[in-house]
């Protein structure tokens, strides 16, 4: 924990917060079959507003290492070689911790002993994750930035992560590398985790945070790396702003020549994703340094400023209170039929928010589904806006 918040780039601050709080609302709708619907992932091809989000992060944790690092020279040493080391795999950990929570069957099977259920539910933990992306892109994309130093080197670097993840998908992918069923991809975290650990919720055992995209992945903290090079060398702001602008326009430019041979696929992470994401992220920090930094219209951000200054701190405790209301606080409620009869079922702490605050106003749509959301989102802003006030940033 740390108390200073001196020496912070505020446009980053701000991207960073208003990149959780896009985290954060796409990750708790009032309903998974009721979502608004510019907060839905593309079914597999293609790019929504909501599969921007995650490179942003990765983006930004790559920006944010340029600023961070400096103090170390930009060079890999054993300071800066154990920080990298430290930090990416305690965020692996918290990501997996939070795979496990609450650390019990919550369904527990009634035949089988405590014990039982207990090895049953570690058995279908999930491995990877959001929080497991980040650690393995960070811990590559750092330490290849800090052993290459030069722009030129990094850039080698970026393309070679994103041809060798290319290689791999096309030479054993089958004559559809970039579908659904026929990737490589999932085939390697089923080998290497088990079928039993690793997402479903594509109706097949395919990780969309899985292994093989962490190459590709990584290739996006390093274009942020670059990224916040090219601001710190910079001496006049307008200018840094004109050359993002330019770098931002070209990438996307790159990605979607790209995807003509190579799909935009946010689960694939595919070279064209990574260009068309990394062209959105370079345009809107852009845009942030010229309103923020250039403009001083600092307090319109405040709450995303708040909100980037504890960023995993704010997406943990979401996801615990996520798992909290709709896993540990339930109960058993006995409903009417429409025949007349009545049935008991079990509903959770989430349900009943969602329809006595949302349902009851707006009716069973995707705008009470919004509504739900929105109102997590403002739950955790203003947690995160108390720790701003109290000079307190939670680091891991």
């Amino acid at each position: 924990m740390e108390k200073s918040l001196s020496h912070r780039y505020t446009a980053l601050d701000v991207l960073r917060g208003m990149t959780v709080a896009g985290m954060i609302l796409v990750n708790n709708p009032g309903t998974w079959s009721k979502i608004f619907p510019p907060l839905r992932h593309a079914s597999w091809h293609g790019c929504t507003p909501t599969d921007l989000v995650f490179p942003f992060f990765l983006f930004i944790v790559g920006t944010a290492l340029s600023f961070a690092f400096a103090k170390y020279n930009d060079t890999l040493n054993k300071a800066s070689a154990n920080k990298v080391l430290k930090r990416g795999t305690l965020i692996f950990i918290t990501g997996l911790l939070l795979n496990a929570f609450p650390f019990y069957n919550t369904n527990p099977a009634a035949d089988l002993s405590f014990g039982q259920n207990w090895l049953n539910y570690l058995g279908s933990l999930r491995i990877f994750g959001v929080l497991q992306r980040i650690a393995l892109c960070y811990i590559i994309g750092a330490l290849l930035a800090l052993w290459l130093q030069k722009p030129k080197k990094i850039i080698v670097a970026g393309v070679s992560l994103m041809a060798l993840h290319l290689i791999i998908l096309v030479a054993f992918g089958g004559d559809a590398p970039f579908s659904k069923e026929g990737n490589i991809s999932g085939a390697i975290d089923v080998a290497i985790v088990g079928s039993s650990h690793v997402y479903k919720g594509f109706g097949i055992p395919f990780d969309p945070e899985g292994l093989l995209g962490a190459l590709s992945g990584s290739a996006t903290v390093l274009f942020g790396y670059l990224i916040g090079g090219i601001i710190r060398r910079t001496k006049e702001k307008i200018e840094a702003v004109s050359n993002l602008y330019t770098i931002g326009l070209i990438s996307l430019g790159v990605g979607v020549v790209l995807s003509i041979f190579i799909p935009i696929n946010k689960p694939l992470w595919t070279p064209s994703y990574v260009f068309y994401a990394g062209g959105w992220s370079v345009i809107m920090l852009a845009l942030f340094i010229y309103f923020i930094d250039i403009k001083g219209k600092e307090k319109l951000f405040f709450p995303f400023k708040a909100l980037g200054l504890n960023p995993l701190f704010a997406f943990v405790m979401a996801g615990l209170f996520a798992k909290t209301l709709g896993r540990v606080i339930r109960w058993q409620t006995v409903v009417k039929l429409e025949d007349g009869t009545l049935q008991e079922v079990t509903t959770n702490a989430s349900s009943w928010i969602y329809q006595n605050c949302c349902v009851s106003l707006l009716g069973n749509n995707e705008f009470a589904s919004l509504l739900y959301a929105l109102i997590y989102v403002t739950v955790f802003t203003l947690m995160a806006i108390y720790l701003y006030k109290k000079r307190i940033v939670i680091k891991l």
